[in-house]
């Protein structure tokens, strides 16, 4: 008869096996979802002061400061500047996208699931994921804030929306509602988990007598 120590340790050695098959076959099953979550080790690095963002040619502009490239994707930011009197985005909610608002100068409008608040420099603002929200400016002088990101690249959305579609809409002379803008635009969303209400832009601009 086998002692009660050995049948304890084959018993010990036959979970652990069972164990690592189940990790190995989880691993498995998920494939290359989990391929992403290898983390690079993160590096120090430093954003040098620059010049204020100026508002672009459509009243509003955006400069990445920090890249997700350089955060493992849990973290990024943006400057934002925003003129006088001047509408942002329409109304929107972001799947996986918590995101904190630092406003530097002047004073943001933020509407977060219906309501009001306003921002002043100094003044933190958070919106966490799956919230309806958008911002403005309804002051007379310029809004600079910095936005950040977190656990996505959202950096990469707002260059593709202003540096590459909003440039090629101008210089075209086309609105939102042109077939392959709006396939851009809708496009960009899916792949970033945006869902977003055009239809509730206008009426905020109506409201509060801003530029779109």
């Amino acid at each position: 008869m086998k002692s009660n120590s050995t049948i304890s340790r084959r018993t010990l050695v036959q979970n652990l096996a069972l164990a690592t098959v189940g990790i190995g076959l989880s691993q498995l099953a998920s494939g290359k979802e989990n391929e992403h979550k290898v983390m690079k080790p993160l590096l120090p690095f430093y954003v040098p002061p620059q010049k204020p963002l100026q508002p672009g040619p459509g009243g509003i502009d955006i400069r990445t400061l920090v890249r997700s490239s350089k955060t493992n994707l849990q973290f990024s930011c943006v400057e934002t500047a925003v003129a006088a009197r001047t509408m942002g985005p329409a109304p929107h909610l972001h799947k996986n996208l918590d995101e904190l608002m630092l406003v530097l100068e002047g004073t943001a409008t933020v509407m977060v699931d219906g309501k009001v608040e306003e921002i002043e420099a100094g003044g933190w603002h958070f919106r966490p994921r799956k919230l309806e929200h958008t911002f403005w400016n309804n002051s007379e002088k310029p809004l600079r804030f910095i936005d950040m990101y977190f656990n996505q690249n959202f950096e990469d959305f707002l260059e593709e929306l202003f540096h590459q579609i909003f440039p090629d809409m101008m210089k075209n002379q086309l609105t939102p509602k042109d077939p392959q803008i709006a396939q851009r635009l809708k496009s960009l969303d899916k792949r970033f988990g945006v869902t977003t209400f055009p239809e509730k832009r206008q009426p905020i601009i109506d409201k509060y007598g801003l530029k779109g």
